[in-house]
């Protein structure tokens, strides 16, 4: 993979069940680079706000003033914005694209 096209996509493992249905733990999703603003309903990538080591995948819920609302689809097992309140758009750097399976 060439150094421009690592600079822009990523493949990453899903880890944990607070995706499910729509990702399963085990399954690969295509990420690029933010291009254009997070809209309702985008699958992003952002730093979890307690813990910067850590990436978290979630579905942007609703926006609202440059701050975003994240949700896990599987909201009974995710830990999101219920939990640690709003974040940043500016903060996602991931969209994800698709997803490849296991």
């Amino acid at each position: 993979m060439s150094l421009l096209t690592r600079l822009f996509f990523r493949r990453l493992l899903v880890e944990g069940p607070s995706m499910q249905p729509t990702y399963l733990p085990g399954e690969r999703v295509t990420a690029v680079r933010r291009w254009r603003p997070v809209r309702v309903g985008d699958v992003v990538v952002v730093r979890d706000p307690r813990d910067p080591s850590r990436w978290l995948l979630k579905r942007c819920a609703a926006k609202s003033g440059g701050r975003l609302v994240l949700r896990g689809d599987n909201v009974e097992a995710s830990s999101d914005s219920r939990d640690f309140g709003a974040v940043a758009s500016r903060g996602v750097k991931w969209l994800v694209l698709r997803h490849q399976g296991r």
